[in-house]
């Protein structure tokens, strides 16, 4: 059975392409029961006592993390054993499409169509097993009734008129949509028992986390995500994640039919165990490699700078060349943020600081720039756009004890601060020599 399974809750790399924008203090999937759940231990109650749903054993599937860029966030399904239909459903939301129409614009906008999917079970545990991702079954504890709403709501769910849903790589996802499932079965008792419970982590930590060693997709995602992907946690809320579902729905107990707290997760098994570490506990500390880039940067346009007002025509093409190239990146990259904010449905790259240091301004000094080094035109709006897009990132550095500019970027305030303060330096140093130096170097 061919069927395509999405196992990521933030398509990352996709994103950073056409920005440059892709979601545990997890603990490893583990066992705690050693025989994989072939079939529910519970004899079947005669057809005359049974009560409704008491045929029906229901499992949380949890997929583990791999390497590639949209498989780091790892996936989950719903899984269903049901002894009067003798079948084996696995109910999967994280289904899309490459070929949709306008599906690369529609990802870009925050507009993506994805689906809901019943699987069979053994197809679903195949597929996971070829591509070495550790598979937990986590059997709920729920009572029949509520396995039975829970199946009943599944099939409603997967019917066509029902089954599509805009994806949100936080808030609506693969893994919120199922733990909605669970919640829609408990009555609510779910979101009542962990809504309230704060985590440590926020959306950017826990993205930053899983981007560990993949370092251009990194920065591109602490790039885009703005002040909202900084926000405190719930235990409800970070169930976006697969794995952190796995791990948090261990601690929640839940009212059984006589009012009793029981656990919701009744027994564990690792099914599959990947030949691969854990997930990334923590996030890496890149934060001195970023501010090497940012001085290297720097202190390459001083040395050139230097060179040219000594006259070498080499070190003025190098510097204009440098001092061009950063402002046409930023310049894009704050196009980008401006858009990804005002016109596109990604709620957290918006109220984005990283305006302040990968300013839309730039853009103009791509032109601005070589005209009034070469040109000697436009040197008084060059070097005011330079002073101002450099005066703008470091109001963005200083404001970081203001409540109000809180975002957690200082790397990306390591790597751009440098390079403006030296771009606008090079324009002001560069305009200023080709104005005062000698007829001969006019050739320069």
């Amino acid at each position: 059975m061919r069927f395509q399974v999405h196992l990521t809750a933030m398509n990352a790399r996709t994103f950073i392409a056409s920005v440059s924008l892709a979601c545990s203090l997890a603990a490893p999937l583990h066992s705690q029961v050693t025989q994989a759940p072939t079939g529910p231990a519970a004899p079947i109650a005669s057809a005359q006592s049974a009560e409704p749903g008491s045929n029906l054993t229901v499992y949380l599937l949890t997929f583990g993390w791999a390497e590639v860029s949209w498989e780091r966030f790892g996936h989950n399904a719903i899984w269903i054993k049901d002894r009067t239909r003798g079948t084996d459903m696995t109910y999967n939301w994280g289904m899309f499409d490459f070929n949709q129409p306008r599906f690369v614009w529609r990802f870009v906008t925050g507009d993506t169509k994805y689906w809901m999917e019943p699987i069979p079970y053994n197809s679903m545990i195949e597929a996971y097993r070829r591509e070495n991702r550790s598979i937990l079954a986590q059997e709920l504890n729920l009572t029949p009734a509520q396995r039975l709403k829970l199946q009943q709501f599944v099939e409603w769910n997967a019917l066509p008129e029902n089954k599509f849903y805009r994806y949100d790589y936080y808030r609506d996802n693969c893994s919120t949509r199922l733990r909605d499932a669970i919640d829609h079965a408990l009555s609510g008792q779910l979101q009542t028992a962990t809504v309230t419970r704060m985590t440590s982590g926020t959306y950017r930590w826990h993205t930053q986390r899983l981007m560990t060693g993949d370092i251009p997709l990194y920065t591109g995602v602490t790039l885009a995500l703005g002040h909202p992907a900084d926000k405190p946690l719930s235990i409800w809320e970070e169930m976006f994640l697969p794995v952190r579902m796995a791990n948090d729905l261990r601690t929640v107990n839940i009212p059984d039919s006589l009012g009793t707290p029981v656990p919701l997760v009744r027994s564990e098994t690792a099914i599959f165990t990947a030949g691969r570490p854990p997930e990334p506990a923590e996030p890496p500390f890149y934060f001195p490699m970023f501010v090497a880039v940012g001085i290297a940067f720097a202190a390459a346009l001083v040395i050139l700078v230097r060179s040219a007002e000594g006259g070498s025509r080499i070190a003025m093409f190098g510097a204009t060349a440098l001092a061009t190239l950063w402002s046409l990146i930023a310049g894009v990259a704050g196009l980008a943020l401006v858009f990804a904010w005002a016109f596109t449905k990604h709620y957290f790259m918006g109220r984005n600081e990283n305006l302040l240091h990968f300013d839309p301004l730039s853009i103009a000094l791509v032109v601005l720039i070589p005209l009034s080094i070469y040109a000697r035109r436009g040197v008084s709006r060059a070097t005011k756009f330079a002073g101002l897009i450099a005066l703008l990132c470091l109001f963005g550095f200083v404001a970081q004890g203001i409540p109000l500019f809180s975002q957690k970027n200082g790397e990306i305030i390591a790597l751009a601060l440098p390079i403006n303060l030296a771009v606008w330096w090079t324009v002001f140093r560069l305009t200023a020599y080709r104005r005062t130096s000698l007829p001969s170097s006019a050739a320069l």
